[in-house]
């Protein structure tokens, strides 16, 4: 197992830091698209629900390869702290469906939309460390 986890590092300025490509194309295929299910008022669905829980995995590989290289600290903490912003939007449709999204963010899908533009543009700037 160890092995299999090792090979899946790869060397980056001196240090081995783990391979977040696919990680970082998930992250930024559920932003756009989750913004844009809920922007069009579509309706709750389980593949969603599920989509929204990996995210959470794939964010935290990114969280650790970036704990791990050491050297980008004030990324990792915007990075941290634009997932949460998304994270509470797409939490509000998982727990309550397009009902419960609308109830408590309805009248912020704007603030949604830079919550989530906010969280890509940081997703390509860790795109540009592997580069």
């Amino acid at each position: 197992m160890l092995t299999a986890w090792l090979r899946s590092l790869y060397f980056l300025g001196g240090i081995y830091m783990l391979d977040v490509k696919k990680s970082l194309d998930r992250l930024t295929w559920n932003t756009q698209h989750h913004f844009a299910h809920i922007e069009a008022q579509h309706d709750f669905m389980r593949a969603w629900a599920i989509q929204f829980e990996l995210a959470y995995t794939d964010f935290r590989v990114v969280e650790m390869a970036l704990q791990l290289d050491g050297k980008h600290h004030d990324l990792l903490a915007a990075f941290a702290a634009a997932y949460e912003k998304v994270y509470d939007y797409e939490y509000a449709f998982v727990a309550g469906g397009l009902e419960g999204f609308n109830e408590k963010y309805g009248n912020q899908i704007e603030d949604y939309r830079t919550a989530a533009n906010d969280f890509l543009k940081l997703i390509d700037q860790i795109r540009d460390i592997k580069d």
